[in-house]
């Protein structure tokens, strides 16, 4: 039997399973079937933006930053995944104190590849409060590529 906590390969897949799963709960815990949230993501989007609505943003502690950026990237990440066919990838990155990050990585309309980190793209939307899911989602696929802006026909 291999140990997976050495096979890079095996510890990607974790981590992506991981994060899908984590969106797959929060689905469910704002009602969302998971067979509903696996047909199409969107399906949650309405009900997730109902729920950050009703946070207490000014009470939250740092325990619930790290909570909600950790659930926003989850979802992030499976709407890039199944809507733009992005896929987990690890980059070297000697910031780190792992020496790499995951990212995903998604193919543009241009045909070259994007590599974008979920987690920066929610710290971008903490910055711009209040925190609207669809900007978020938007910000994503400009950030990749995936969609053309009107200016840039």
């Amino acid at each position: 039997m291999q140990d997976n906590a050495h096979d890079p390969s095996a510890e990607l897949a974790q981590w992506a399973e991981q994060g899908h799963q984590n969106a797959v709960g929060i689905a469910d815990m704002l009602g969302v079937s998971q067979p509903d949230y696996e047909r199409d993501v969107l399906n949650l989007m309405g009900p997730l933006q109902d729920y950050v609505n009703r946070l207490p943003l000014d009470e939250f502690e740092q325990s619930d930053w790290v909570t909600l950026h950790a659930d926003l990237a989850s979802y992030l990440a499976d709407v890039m995944i199944q809507r733009h066919y992005a896929q987990w990838v690890k980059v070297e990155d000697n910031s780190k104190s792992r020496g790499f990050r995951y990212m995903l990585r998604v193919a543009a309309v241009d045909g070259s590849a994007h590599d974008l980190d979920p987690y920066d793209l929610v710290m971008e939307e903490f910055r711009n409060l209040p925190i609207q899911v669809a900007r978020l989602i938007a910000n994503a696929e400009v950030t990749a590529g995936v969609v053309k802006l009107m200016r840039d026909e």
